[in-house]
């Protein structure tokens, strides 16, 4: 018979893909070998495998594609002020409801941070998404790969995964883990040990799939420099709900 705990992991499985697949799959580019459809048969084998997915399930209730090529980094901080239930403005498609938007995000103190033309040309840098997302109140702590190290990334981000109300978002290269082509901004929602990968729920959608890639891979992706940014490397930023105790060390 099917242990309660299996049966739990086909449950979070089905219901996982449930709300990802009527996104995961228009006219999408074809995935280089070296990373797994979420979709696929071992991309559901390493959801079943994953203890770290708690951040899944808010960032894909929230889920938005970026409505342009240069907002990706808008895209992604929407889903996760919207997950962390940050207090919202209102819209007008919306209203009397409050949500953050891909338009309502931006007002004239992002302007300050980032102007709204420079956005549309260049998108953001890892820097500017941490100053645009420390404008509301979350607590977070940004870090640029050559900082860091492999083995610091996968613990911090493993930890942030399974916790409640916490949350991580990745600036990487894409050509340095085979994908189309330049800088890009996406959250992080699952890790799974066994087979040391990460679920990126890249906010192009048109473009790419959900996707899980090895950690040294996106390690070395995000150690990349960003010319835009003084050629200061990628990275990440861990983010939490303001007051909420640090995500605790897997034991």
């Amino acid at each position: 018979m099917m242990s309660r705990r299996y049966a739990r992991f086909f449950l979070t499985l089905a219901l996982a893909l449930c709300i990802v697949a009527p996104l995961a799959h228009a006219d999408t580019l074809a995935l280089p070998p070296n990373l797994t459809d979420l979709n696929s048969e071992e991309g559901q084998k390493f959801f079943l495998e994953s203890g770290s997915f708690t951040a899944y399930f808010p960032i894909a209730d929230n889920f938005v594609t970026q409505k342009t090529q240069s907002y990706c980094g808008v895209a992604s901080i929407v889903m996760v002020l919207n997950a962390l239930g940050v207090p919202a403005p209102t819209t007008p498609e919306y209203q009397p409801y409050h949500t953050f938007t891909q338009d309502n995000l931006l007002d004239d103190m992002t302007d300050a941070v980032l102007p709204r033309a420079v956005l549309a040309r260049q998108g953001m840098t890892l820097d500017q998404l941490g100053k645009l997302l420390a404008l509301h109140p979350v607590a977070l702590e940004i870090h640029h790969a050559a900082d860091a190290s492999l083995d610091a990334f996968r613990a911090a981000a493993r930890d942030y995964l399974r916790a409640k109300d916490h949350f991580v978002l990745v600036n990487y290269l894409r050509k340095a883990i085979g994908q189309q082509i330049g800088g890009h901004i996406s959250p992080l929602a699952a890790y799974d040990a066994e087979a040391d990968r990460f679920l990126i729920l890249d906010v192009a959608r048109y473009k790419y799939p959900p996707v899980w890639v090895k950690a040294s891979d996106l390690f070395d992706a995000m150690n990349t420099k960003d010319a835009v940014n003084d050629n200061l490397t990628r990275g990440y930023v861990l983010i939490s709900k303001m007051g909420t105790p640090t995500a605790a060390p897997v034991q």
